[in-house]
């Protein structure tokens, strides 16, 4: 199938649809109010939409102060997983963040979620440490991931 692959910056109208995925992906997804502050007054942050065949898929939210980005979250439906499309998304933003100035990339992973770290370990990513307990909805422990962009 040649699905059209399309990336772009997030607005506070594809909120609607952030939602969704975000209710599909995650157990305690983020608010409606937690992203129209980040569109809007955090001045910091900076989030992009990939769209197939002209429908949000999947989106992912980055952080960038000085010379360091910060992978807030990263999220696809459950129907596009699996088809390298969030490796993409993941590329994409981590080319956003060294346009704006970052060195170095970071992000958090549940320890368990090793389909994750995988993706995030063929991008250049190695272990950084343990935040324990660091998820509230069952105090998992968080793996820290690191990239340097200089290397």
């Amino acid at each position: 199938m040649d699905d059209q692959i399309t990336f772009r910056l997030m607005t506070i109208e594809d909120i609607d649809a952030i939602l969704e995925i975000e209710n599909k992906s995650f157990p305690n997804p983020w608010s409606r109010t937690a992203f129209y502050n980040e569109l809007v007054t955090n001045h910091f942050a900076t989030y992009m939409v990939v769209e197939v065949n002209g429908n949000i898929a999947g989106y992912c939210g980055v952080w960038v102060i000085v010379d360091e980005a910060h992978i807030t979250n990263i999220a696809l439906l459950p129907e596009y997983r699996g088809r390298q499309i969030g490796e993409m998304l993941l590329v994409k933003m981590v080319n956003l963040a060294k346009e704006l100035g970052a060195e170095k990339v970071t992000l958090e992973v549940r320890v368990s979620n090793y389909i994750a770290q995988g993706l995030y370990r063929k991008l250049g990513f190695q272990d950084g440490g343990i935040r324990k307990n660091y998820y509230s909805d069952n105090s998992e422990d968080a793996l820290v991931m690191w990239v340097n962009l200089n290397e």
